[in-house]
């Protein structure tokens, strides 16, 4: 076999070169800024929905409310964000004193609906933390909501702006080797990222949906974008195996725990200024742990799960998430009837240079970017061909491969700007993705194939369109 290579850039394609450059300019002279609500001011709330929109859009947008169940953190997330609205713990009195064009939802997730849904209510649009929401009953809500006040609700997903994702569907719109069959994804999460979410609310189902709805829903998301296609039916498999009660030991908090030092996953919180401001000065007022045991009794959720999903236009997904991988990445195969696609991102083997597996989420989350000359890769190799094509894909700094900085310019900077790809995620996106998830949850529980269809009032398509 020969490797033939070939550099690519997605900003140099012409048709989504406006979306993957940065979009240039201004407020006009005059212009009304949008008024900004958050609710919810945990780390992703002040950070990324919060500091960051402050920090590059606040010549068109301003924050003027603030709102959360926990006062402390109100007061520390005005601090950070360096604004001067006021803030609130009452919802329906933000949105009549305040009166947002745009309320951000940044809560437990299981929460999003009730926000969503009343802030339509009253009058503005919605710009919402993925997923959208946790079981079907809210979803059919939220969809309800949307119909009957004619508001819009936007849903934050990052990677499908990414560099490295549309360079892909760049090339599954060609369709180099006829139509998909078939796709192999999976999402490895490393011991460090992956045990967080064990710590945190996200380890209890009725907060966060288990792992299926809060973290797979952005991979789901992907998978709908890059296949074009509605899911239609999912078969799945799960079990809680090695966080929760599944250790011999375990404390009350990893602060308050007399196994700190034969506990690989000890997590010293006062290390962490920004934490130990946002969650442990501010404890007291909702009871939120920030360092929680994950090997508490109260974890419910799965640490390992597979499955099957069935796509309205005959494509199998083989999917799985693994959460104590040793290395954080991933890998996605899309086969052909003519050949292959396939691409990766943060394999080690894959990689020359050597990753912080500790520090990794904690660069991404943080925005900060990675050597410019580093180049992702897309392999594609023709059935009864002997050569395959390495397509180089220049990584982009910041945070998701760039997708971040692209879905932010699009929410705020410019949201009639050229979309050839369909980045932009609504309802529909928001539903579609989160439903695989509740699908997942539902097929474990019940031990039977589930149909999308009998979630909502959505009947999956074949086509989504380009």
């Amino acid at each position: 076999m020969k490797r033939r290579d070939f550099l690519t850039t997605t900003a140099g394609v012409a048709a989504g070169a406006s979306l993957l450059s940065s979009p240039v300019g201004a407020a006009v002279a005059g212009q009304k800024k949008k008024r900004l609500a958050m609710v919810g001011t945990g780390v992703r709330g002040i950070g990324f929905w919060g500091k960051r929109v402050v920090d590059n859009y606040s010549d068109i947008v301003e924050f003027v409310a603030l709102c959360d169940i926990n006062p402390g953190r109100l007061e520390l997330a005005k601090s950070y964000m360096d604004v001067k609205c006021p803030v609130y713990t009452d919802f329906d009195k933000m949105m009549d004193e305040a009166k947002p064009d745009m309320v951000i939802v940044t809560t437990v997730d299981a929460t999003h609906h009730e926000y969503i849904i009343r802030a339509m209510e009253l009058g503005a649009d919605v710009l919402t933390e993925k997923p959208m929401t946790t079981d079907e009953v809210k979803c059919q809500a939220i969809l309800d909501a949307e119909k009957r006040t004619g508001k819009k609700c936007t849903v934050g997903f990052n990677y499908r702006y990414a560099t490295l994702p549309t360079a892909i569907k760049e090339q599954l719109v060609k369709k180099p080797f006829g139509e998909i069959t078939s796709v192999d994804f999976h999402w490895y999460l490393n011991v460090y990222h992956g045990a967080s979410y064990f710590r945190r609310w996200h380890g209890e189902r009725d907060k966060g949906g288990t792992l299926w709805v809060h973290k797979a829903t952005h991979h789901f998301d992907l998978l709908n974008w890059l296949i074009d296609s509605d899911p239609v039916e999912v078969v799945a498999y799960g079990a809680l195996e090695h966080y929760g009660k599944n250790n011999k030991f375990r404390g009350a908090n990893c602060r308050n725990c007399a196994y700190t030092d034969k506990c690989d996953y000890f997590w010293d919180i006062t290390k962490d200024k920004h934490s130990m401001d946002l969650y442990v000065k501010n404890e007291k007022y909702d009871g939120y742990i920030r360092d929680n045991c994950l090997w508490r009794e109260e974890v419910d959720i799965y640490d390992k799960m597979s499955a099957q999903i069935r796509y309205a236009n005959n494509v199998i997904v083989n999917y799985s998430l693994t959460t104590y991988s040793p290395y954080e990445g991933w890998r996605i195969a899309f086969n052909g009837k003519e050949g292959r696609i396939e691409s990766w991102e943060d394999i080690p083997w894959r990689r020359q240079e050597k990753i912080n597996q500790a520090q990794l989420h904690a660069a991404e989350m943080n925005q900060s970017g990675g050597d410019a000359t580093r180049y992702d890769e897309i392999f594609m190799m023709k059935n009864f061909d002997r050569d395959y094509d390495i397509l180089k894909v220049e990584a982009a700094r910041g945070g998701h491969g760039g997708g971040d900085s692209r879905l932010q310019d699009k929410i705020f900077r410019d949201p009639n700007m050229a979309d050839p790809y369909k980045h932009s995620a609504g309802t529909r996106d928001g539903a579609m993705s989160c439903l695989i998830g509740i699908a997942a949850r539902k097929s474990i529980e019940e031990k039977r194939p589930v149909k999308i269809e009998e979630l909502t009032d959505i009947v999956p398509h074949p086509t989504r369109g380009v």
